[in-house]
C-alpha cells in the first residue's frame, strides 16, 4: 500500500459522482476553506478551486467516473491522487455518512499523508486497455453460448460432439440433432450469435493489435517469447501492466497480480490469509492461463511441474508455476530481455546435471 505524503498549502477532497461532485478544500492546518456541491463539470470545478490553485492537490476515491477529473488535472498541471477504494476504510466507518462528510474525510486523509494511492492510468493507453477488457467480456459471452449448446446436448442425452464446436467448421448440423422445434430454435439462436461474435472479435483483435504495435511493439515481442503466452495473453499483460517501473519490487508486482496469498499475523501467530481479491483480476487470469498453456509448449516446464505436483499437489503446483511466470515477466520488463528457459529453470537444471 502506497500513501501520498507530499505537503501542499491546500488539499482538495472530491466525493465524485456521475452528475454531481462534492468538493471540500482545507488548508495545511485543517481548516475548511471551501465546501460546496457542484455539477460534475470541468468549468465549475476549476472556478471553485481557482483561488487556491497556486499550491493545491486534488484527491478522489476510485470509481468509474474518475477518468475525466484525472485528465483535467493533468491538463491543468494540478497534482491528482486516486484513492484506493478498498483501503479507504475511514470514509465508510463513521456513524453518519453523506457527500459533505466524505469529501471532508478525503481531504483530511490527503493532508495527513494517509490516503492509499491507486494507479492513475495515463490516457494514452487507457482507452485501449478498456477496449481489451471489453474484448475479454465478449469472449466470455461467446463461451457461455458454447457451454449452453453442450449442456443442452447433455440434457437430451445425445451423443457427444466428436470435434470442438468452438471452430465454425465443426458446428454444421448441430441444430438438426434435436427433435423438438423450440430446442432447435434455441440452438440456432446460439449459433447465430456465436458467428456474429466470431466476426466482431476478429476485427476487434486486429484493431487492438495495430494499437499495441504502436504503443510498445518490443514489449509485445518479449511477452510472446514466454511459453504459454500467446497473442491474446500478451496483449492483456501489456495493457494491464502499462509501466513496470510503478512496481519497485517483484514482490509488489506478484501481489498486484494476485499471485501470492497475504497472511494475517499478530504477536507471532498466523491467523490465516486475507486480501486474495485485492489486485488485478485480469493479470491473475492471464498468468493462470499461461501456467496451463506453457505445459503444452515446453517439455522442461512440464517436468518441473511434475516435481511440484509430487511435493505440493496439482492445484498448488499450478499456482507456484503461475507465480514463477509472473516473476519472470517482471524481470523481462525490467531488464528488457526475452524469456530464457535456462534462467527460468536454473535451480532445476543444476539439480538434474543439465546446467
Amino acid at each position: 500500500m502506497r500513501f501520498y505524503v507530499k505537503e501542499h498549502k491546500y488539499y482538495c477532497g472530491v466525493d465524485l459522482h456521475a452528475r454531481t461532485m462534492y468538493v471540500c478544500i482545507i488548508d495545511k492546518e485543517g481548516a475548511i476553506v471551501k465546501q460546496k456541491n457542484i455539477e460534475s463539470c470541468p468549468h465549475e470545478f476549476l472556478s471553485l478551486i481557482e483561488p487556491c490553485r497556486q499550491d493545491i492537490v486534488v484527491a478522489a476515491e476510485c470509481m468509474f467516473t474518475w477518468y475525466w477529473l484525472s485528465d483535467l488535472c493533468r491538463k491543468e498541471g494540478i497534482p491528482f491522487v486516486l484513492g484506493h477504494a478498498l483501503y479507504m476504510k475511514a470514509i465508510h466507518g463513521g456513524k453518519a455518512k453523506n457527500d459533505r462528510i466524505d469529501s471532508y474525510k478525503i481531504a483530511n486523509l490527503l493532508r495527513g499523508g494517509n490516503i492509499p494511492m491507486a494507479y492513475v492510468y495515463p490516457s494514452e493507453m487507457r482507452a485501449t486497455r478498456d477496449l481489451m477488457r471489453r474484448r475479454n467480456y465478449l469472449m466470455r459471452m461467446r463461451a457461455e453460448l458454447l457451454a449452453h449448446i453442450q449442456n443442452t446436448n447433455h440434457q437430451y442425452n445425445l451423443p457427444a460432439f466428436h470435434k470442438a464446436i468452438a471452430y465454425k467448421g465443426n458446428r454444421e448440423g448441430i441444430s438438426e440433432r434435436f427433435s423438438d422445434e423450440c430446442v432447435r430454435k434455441s440452438i440456432e439462436v446460439n449459433l447465430s450469435l456465436i458467428d456474429h461474435y466470431d466476426q466482431l472479435l476478429r476485427k476487434l483483435e486486429y484493431y487492438i493489435d495495430k494499437k499495441a504495435k504502436v504503443h510498445d511493439p518490443e514489449a509485445l515481442f518479449r511477452l510472446r517469447s514466454v511459453p504459454g503466452i500467446g497473442h491474446t495473453l500478451a496483449l492483456i499483460i501489456l495493457y494491464e501492466i502499462h509501466d513496470i517501473n510503478r512496481f519497485p519490487r517483484v514482490q509488489d508486482f506478484v501481489s498486484y497480480c494476485r499471485l501470492v496469498k497475504p497472511s494475517k499475523v499478530s504477536a507471532g501467530k498466523l491467523y490465516g490469509h486475507s486480501g486474495a481479491k485485492i489486485g488485478n483480476a485480469h493479470l491473475k487470469w492471464a498468468f493462470s492461463e499461461a501456467a496451463v498453456l506453457c505445459l503444452k509448449q515446453s517439455p522442461d516446464i512440464k517436468k518441473y511441474k511434475a516435481r511440484l505436483v509430487k511435493k505440493h499437489g496439482k492445484a498448488k503446483a499450478l499456482t507456484i508455476l503461475a507465480h514463477k511466470i509472473g516473476r519472470a515477466v517482471y524481470y523481462m520488463f525490467k531488464r528488457q530481455e526475452v524469456f530464457s528457459i535456462e534462467r527460468f529453470l536454473n535451480k532445476q537444471l543444476i539439480q538434474t546435471g543439465r546446467a
